[in-house]
């Protein structure tokens, strides 16, 4: 008895008071605001507004050798502004965003929205879109040299005769406008047929030349008659003025560059009331698949795509989680556009 008493009271000599917290708030505060008190490291901020980037694609960003970056993305991350995501051996640097309830949630909120509020120097923009123009160049190369075993490979993560019928199901059956659809990044072609059976108009939209032949040979030997084929990406479509009630992402934002871009397309490109419909792979370890498959990303966490729809306006709407076999897992989403 005597020993628990002396347990409690040692636990109660220990219990962090409000002042604690406080000066701990404080504290962080502070370290906040100087992280943030540097040009340098807002412009870095601002490059990690909607992407992910590894420290030598900074470096060559912002013309600064790998010790002094390396210095820079020390500070922010002590000061909880940004994380790190291990991609296979890369780690990659993104923003780190507090929740609602963390003390400092509103000071690094407005932190941040003033710095998407300021535009980025030219030169850095140049050199950004060099890096995922470098990317993208890296994937449509990888589907260029491997359409004829792609699909194979890809049944190594995710078969579509093992996914595809809840894809297909997931298409909701009240839409109220169900005049045209859009399949960013179509493949072989797979969910092409369902989506010509449940909308009057189907473009197929790939920036792969290569796939696209296999896509239109493969649409066309099953006599559909309401889809048509795009070459080039999201930004043509923009161009063209093209609007639609449903867009599917299915499996394509683990192979580009800027996922939250694409997003925004989509987002763009929906009349109101449209439906934005994501499958993709949740985070998982198999760098192997970078090599075999052409990813560019391992996958990505729920709350990312949550984050990177709601930037761009869309409210989300149903999920749905399935494990595969081989313990991948997918994440079926929807977003909705007012």
């Amino acid at each position: 008895m005597i020993v628990h008493d002396k347990m409690l009271r040692m636990s109660l000599a220990i219990t962090p008071t409000p002042e604690h917290y406080y000066a701990h708030s404080a504290d962080a505060a502070t370290a906040l605001c100087k992280a943030a008190g540097d040009s340098l490291r807002m412009q870095i901020l601002k490059v990690l507004q909607q992407n992910a980037y590894g420290v030598l694609e900074l470096c060559a960003v912002f013309g600064i050798q790998q010790p002094a970056m390396s210095h820079h993305l020390k500070i922010l991350a002590s000061a909880s502004l940004v994380a790190t995501r291990r991609e296979g051996t890369s780690i990659f640097y993104r923003r780190h965003e507090l929740t609602a309830e963390d003390p400092l949630f509103d000071l690094q909120n407005s932190l941040f929205q003033t710095i998407d509020s300021i535009n980025l120097d030219q030169n850095y923009t140049d050199k950004l879109s060099s890096i995922n123009a470098n990317r993208c160049a890296a994937s449509v190369a990888f589907f260029n040299q491997n359409v004829n075993r792609f699909e194979e490979n890809q049944d190594l993560i995710a078969s579509w005769s093992d996914y595809g019928e809840s894809v297909i199901g997931f298409i909701p059956k009240q839409m109220s406008n169900k005049h045209s659809a859009l399949e960013v990044g179509a493949g072989y072609g797979q969910f092409l047929v369902a989506l010509a059976l449940e909308f009057n108009q189907v473009t197929a939209l790939d920036n792969s030349k290569e796939m696209l032949e296999q896509c239109v040979t493969r649409v066309s030997a099953q006599k559909i008659k309401n889809v048509e084929f795009c070459f080039g990406n999201t930004q043509k479509i923009i161009e063209f003025g093209n609007k639609f009630d449903f867009i599917s992402l299915n499996m394509v934002l683990h192979h580009n560059p800027s996922p939250a871009d694409i997003i925004q397309d989509c987002a763009q490109l929906l009349h109101s009331q449209g439906m934005l419909m994501i499958t993709e792979l949740c985070a998982h370890d198999q760098e192997w698949t970078k090599q075999s498959c052409g990813d560019l990303w391992l996958g990505f966490e729920p709350a990312f795509l949550s984050r990177w729809t709601a930037s761009a306006g869309l409210i989300e709407g149903n999920s749905l989680y399935l494990t595969q076999r081989n313990g991948f897992r997918i994440q079926l989403r929807q977003f909705h556009k007012n």
